[in-house]
């Protein structure tokens, strides 16, 4: 299991779409997303070479958000087989953004802690709308 967290300079409110409005995400995570942000809807997003697929499983604006996760082309991580939870906590005017990603693959989990402590920093430095 993957349990890492960010504080950023904005409420809850403003950072929660960064994870359910595409032309958001893209401003920090992967090259082109494909989100319909409801329980069951796709949850899909390009880097450069590979791709994560997935759906939503919870919408919780602007507490909480979970969605599934997978490698189309990777045999041990197939789209759906593990879950990330992120939940937002106000702290005064910051938010505390609080990821967990279960049921990777143990030999996947360097490299996803190292690429998503690399997309929450670059979360951190994305322009505010």
């Amino acid at each position: 299991m993957i349990s890492t967290s960010v504080r950023i300079a904005a409420p809850p409110e403003v950072v929660f779409p960064y994870f359910t409005d595409p032309q958001l995400l893209v401003t920090w995570m992967g090259d082109r997303a494909d989100l319909d942000a409801r329980p069951g809807g796709t949850f899909a997003v390009d880097f450069s070479g590979t791709a994560a697929r997935g759906s939503y499983v919870a919408v919780e604006a602007p507490h909480r958000v979970v969605f599934t996760w997978g490698i189309p082309e990777d045999a041990t991580l197939p789209p759906g087989s593990s879950t990330v939870e992120v939940v937002f906590v106000a702290d005064g005017a910051d938010t505390i953004v609080n990821l967990t990603h279960r049921d990777l693959p143990p030999d996947r989990e360097p490299s996803h802690r190292e690429g998503w402590e690399g997309c929450l920093a670059a979360l951190v430095a994305a322009p505010r709308q």
